[in-house]
């Protein structure tokens, strides 16, 4: 075989384990942003620990066929980049959703949550829920509430009786 040939298997077999491997990979249209505005979305990805590549969709095709999420490849077409992360499952949608309401030609097409092909509307969804800290400052919040109430309630009786004591 032709090292041209071996150097696409590779690449499709790297594009595969990005898919298998991400906790989350989202398909956005990049097409009329400016150098700059592509620099800065990738500085705020990087920093996120997302990482965002631009592969051929013909690579691209096979290496999500052999991931099998076949439907993606209808979202497939033109010029696309994905941000894959493995960990943060909400930080790519977080950072791509926000980016594309400041910025009309960034479009989010698709993406894959957990394994789960996603449509951008899944996606976007995903992009407004609070993060992680967000959801835990809530729970904990909602955890502390009894043990709040019942300070209030026992220092209203203390003082209540100090007052008829008086």
């Amino acid at each position: 075989m032709s090292r041209a040939i071996e150097a696409k298997k590779v690449r499709v077999e790297e594009i595969t384990e990005k898919f298998q491997t991400a906790a989350t990979a989202v398909v956005v249209d990049y097409r009329g942003l400016s150098v700059s505005q592509v620099t800065e979305l990738r500085k705020q990805l990087r920093e996120a620990g997302v990482e965002f590549k631009v592969y051929k969709n013909t690579m691209t095709r096979r290496a999500v066929e052999v991931a099998g999420l076949e439907g993606l490849n209808e979202s497939l077409t033109g010029p696309n980049a994905i941000a894959f992360s493995t960990e943060d499952v909400v930080a790519p949608a977080k950072i791509l959703n926000d980016f594309a309401k400041k910025n009309e030609h960034l479009e989010i097409k698709a993406g894959v949550i957990e394994g789960t092909i996603a449509t951008a509307e899944d996606i976007k969804a995903l992009a407004e829920l609070p993060s992680r800290e967000g959801l835990l400052s809530m729970l904990l919040s909602v955890l502390q509430a009894p043990m709040r109430n019942f300070a209030v309630v026992t220092k209203a009786v203390a003082e209540q009786k100090e007052e008829q004591g008086a």
